[in-house]
């Protein structure tokens, strides 16, 4: 049985110098309308599928809450039960979720990232990067003056948008590659993203790093370009080369570490700590997707260094858990944990990185319950004969582009109330065999089946699918934060809604959470 704890016992923990895990284990949507400032997303609907690799020593203080509602599914207390069945041991509800904290007086946050965010607008004040806006920039490129773009997203995102004549490079890729995406020592360089912190990061990186170009951020990334009407480009391909990078600023990079008092720890030190069980220990990978997947060292994941920054709590659950970071140039691990360690994490580099010999242990998933399958064509056989009730757990926005005939949508906090009644054998249409069989638990009586290959399967068999644009409706879809997607969707109002969003940050923070960040002393005034 978990224990409750309330929102001052909790909010004690959060700033006592142990490690915590914080889990909102509402869905995406839900979680990103309003949540707590240090939490970690965790949807029950991928508990088990993710908690192993965002929460790995079974030992550590967890906390997990909802919103609290009277009358609601108490999905905090259904997610503390399945943690302890996984051998979670010190796992706690927070009583009264979100409405609790909120009613003794402590902040609630919209959007998703939110240290990583609010640290961007504390470095920009507090290193007072250069920033350039896009009228300027774009008046720079209609005259022919010798500039250069870097967007600092990765690549799936600048595919999706683009300022025109950019180049991608992510903020974790900068430091290794920019002497081959720059031509000489006096081009000015500006970095954009979408938004504004990975702008101010990427360009105060290079700055850090001590380059000699004019180096500037794009204010309001391409949001910013947007709003005053300037066009943007879709589908760009223009990239870092493939090669490998320059190892010309590794100096720049050690000194950087040296500066943010960055440690540096060999294989023998980092295998130690990982028989400590009183502290949570993560090996991060922080190089390209082509070279993690070419070859990593044993027990890492793959943190794009990049995306460690901007979006950590993705890859780390666990605060005040150690981060040991490597690359296979010097380069970028030491660039990336220089930043880390001034939003207050403890973030150590590899010596010798992909060459240092280290094997750790792999964390191991836990096995899902197994469902009996069905092909396709035994369902559409049994669809036609009205024998089986169709549910699609998969994400409200993939059901209304398209879906089997018939089929109802829903998600796992809701899947029992959703088939109240229901006395046909059930059919899961699901992502995977393990999302199916993890929320096949929340049924009673016979266990559903669960369609063979997915939505991919219905497809190659040539059958029919429907779409249904306005179902499920907007309040059902709970998993669709559409607060963050509209703004790339051509609603300008959301744009701005989300930059006013992103600026307010800051003064929203008491003062433990300001303290939590280690920037230069003027930064948090």
């Amino acid at each position: 049985m978990s224990s409750s704890i309330s929102a001052s016992t909790l909010k004690s923990w959060l700033h006592d110098g142990q490690e915590i895990a914080l889990l909102d284990v509402r869905e995406h949507g839900q979680y990103g309308e309003s949540h707590l400032f240090y939490a970690t997303p965790l949807p029950y609907s991928r508990l088990e599928l993710d908690v192993g690799r965002l929460v790995p020593r079974r030992q550590v203080r967890v906390v997990v809450y909802d919103g609290g509602e009277p009358g609601q599914d108490g999905v905090a207390q259904r997610a503390a039960r399945c943690l302890q069945a996984l051998g979670y041991a010190a796992v706690s509800v927070l009583e009264g979720g979100t409405r609790a904290w909120k009613a003794a007086g402590h902040a609630l946050f919209a959007g998703v990232n939110l240290p990583s965010k609010t640290f961007g607008e504390l470095a920009e004040h507090a290193y007072a990067t250069p920033r350039i806006t896009a009228q300027q920039l774009a008046a720079r490129q209609a005259a022919g003056l010798p500039l250069v773009v870097l967007d600092g997203r990765p690549v799936a995102e600048f595919h999706k948008m683009n300022i025109p004549g950019a180049i991608c490079c992510p903020n974790g890729e900068l430091a290794y590659r920019v002497a081959s995406l720059v031509p000489d020592a006096a081009t000015p360089i500006v970095v954009n993203c979408a938004g504004r912190t990975r702008s101010i990061i990427g360009a105060q990186t290079l700055i850090n790093l001590g380059l000699p170009n004019p180096v500037y951020a794009l204010e309001n990334g391409t949001q910013g370009w947007y709003l005053v009407d300037l066009p943007l480009e879709h589908g760009g391909t223009r990239r870092y080369g493939d090669g490998s990078g320059s190892a010309a600023l590794q100096e720049g990079a050690r000194q950087l570490a040296r500066r943010f008092d960055v440690p540096e720890v060999d294989a023998a030190t980092v295998q130690a700590w990982s028989r400590d069980a009183a502290r949570s220990l993560f090996l991060c990978d922080v190089r390209t997707p082509e070279e993690f997947k070419a070859g990593s060292l044993p027990g890492a994941q793959h943190t794009p260094g990049g995306q460690l920054m901007q979006a950590g709590d993705q890859y780390v659950g666990v605060r005040g858990a150690r981060l040991v970071l490597f690359d296979s140039d010097g380069v970028r691990a030491p660039v990336v944990a220089s930043w880390l360690r001034q939003m207050g994490h403890d973030a150590s580099v590899l010596q010798a990185g992909l060459h240092s010999g280290l094997a750790l242990e792999s964390a191991q998933a836990p096995q899902a319950p197994a469902l009996e399958r069905i092909c396709a064509s035994d369902l559409l056989q049994r669809l036609r004969q009205g024998t089986v009730a169709v549910v699609d757990l998969r994400a409200g926005m993939a059901y209304r582009a398209g879906h089997i005939a018939g089929a109802r949508w829903s998600i796992r906090p809701r899947l029992a109330q959703d088939l109240a009644g229901e006395t046909r054998p059930v059919v899961l249409v699901a992502d995977t065999p393990a999302m199916a069989g993890w929320a096949a638990l929340e049924l009673q009586g016979a266990a559903p089946l669960v369609l063979d290959g997915g939505m991919a399967a219905w497809q190659q068999a040539g059958l029919a699918v429907e779409a249904t644009p306005d179902s499920p409706t907007d309040a059902e879809c709970i998993d669709y934060l559409f607060f963050v997607h509209d703004r790339h969707d051509g609603n300008k109002e959301a744009a701005r809604r989300y930059l006013e969003w992103e600026t307010g940050l800051v003064p929203q923070l008491d003062e433990q959470e300001l303290a939590g960040f280690r920037l230069p002393e003027h930064a948090v005034s």
